[in-house]
């Protein structure tokens, strides 16, 4: 579920807990499948004695810099966080992944469905080279957004979620985004003109903004919803305006927001402020 404004909630949450500058003692796996590669065991050997030079973010992947060369990427998929603990807390049955440092403190990755998956990698740009443009910088354009899409006969909510097409979106800020924008989730991306597709572009960046200002999207209070380092919630789920919100009445016009399955994935619309004929 973590998207864009998660892993980048997660990000500054981890730099501000200091976690760069920090060595890694050791790694233990409990469930070797967690981590994508290396091996459980290479991994361990390999990360231990680490130095972390720097924690970012691309698209939806946690992004940790190691010095001397090499990344630690983390893709948290639909259940995955990390919680920063004292060595002395109790292990969860969901911890899969522990990272301990010389000076004290774990990093521990938690993930219930078990879909989350760590890579260290000497050549970073081997997975992140695949994702599309960074939505919120300065290289994606309105103009080169609309010649992207022109170039497509996809409908337009199952192409924002393809990673390779847009970097970060998922099924929440996809939803707003295309309702903030007054576009139908299922018109083909090369219908949209380029008055709609600047109109996508800046609501695009609008909704991922204010996700981040709200520290990400909680919703409800099962364990496998997204909590950012120490078990915070985020705030945005009060800024939704469609999501999730199937029936009630769309916050411009007042008609019942619908939802429906498009592309395997559930999908949240105003049928009179987005209609599917243009």
């Amino acid at each position: 579920m973590p998207e864009l404004p998660e892993v980048e909630t997660i990000a500054r949450d981890l730099r501000a807990a200091g976690l760069p500058g920090r060595v890694l003692a050791c790694a233990r796996v409990t469930w070797p499948r967690a981590v994508a590669e290396p091996g459980a065991e290479e991994f361990c050997r390999r990360i231990a004695g680490r130095r972390i030079e720097e924690v970012g973010r691309r698209g939806k992947f946690l992004v940790i810099t190691l010095e001397g060369g090499g990344h630690l990427l983390l893709h948290l998929r639909m259940s995955g966080r990390l919680d920063w603990c004292d060595p002395c807390t109790p292990r969860s049955p969901h911890e899969h992944v522990v990272l301990a440092f010389r000076d004290g403190g774990e990093l521990r990755f938690h993930d219930t469905r078990k879909f989350g998956r760590l890579y260290l990698t000497a050549d970073a740009g081997r997975i992140l080279g695949k994702l599309g443009p960074e939505p919120l910088g300065e290289d994606f354009r309105a103009g080169a957004f609309h010649r992207a899409l022109q170039r497509r006969r996809r409908r337009i909510k199952p192409l924002l979620l393809d990673q390779g097409f847009l970097a970060g979106l998922g099924n929440i800020y996809t939803d707003e985004a295309l309702w903030e924008a007054e576009v139908h989730p299922a018109r083909r991306s090369d219908t949209l003109t380029a008055k709609e597709a600047y109109r996508l572009h800046g609501a695009i960046r609008r909704v991922l903004r204010r996700g981040i200002r709200n520290l990400g999207t909680s919703l409800g209070t099962g364990k496998a919803n997204y909590f950012s380092v120490g078990g915070r919630r985020g705030r945005n789920g009060d800024a939704l305006r469609v999501f999730r919100r199937t029936g009630a009445p769309c916050p411009r016009c007042g008609t019942p927001i619908l939802r429906v399955v498009l592309g395997g994935r559930g999908t949240h619309f105003c049928p009179h402020c987005q209609p599917e004929a243009q």
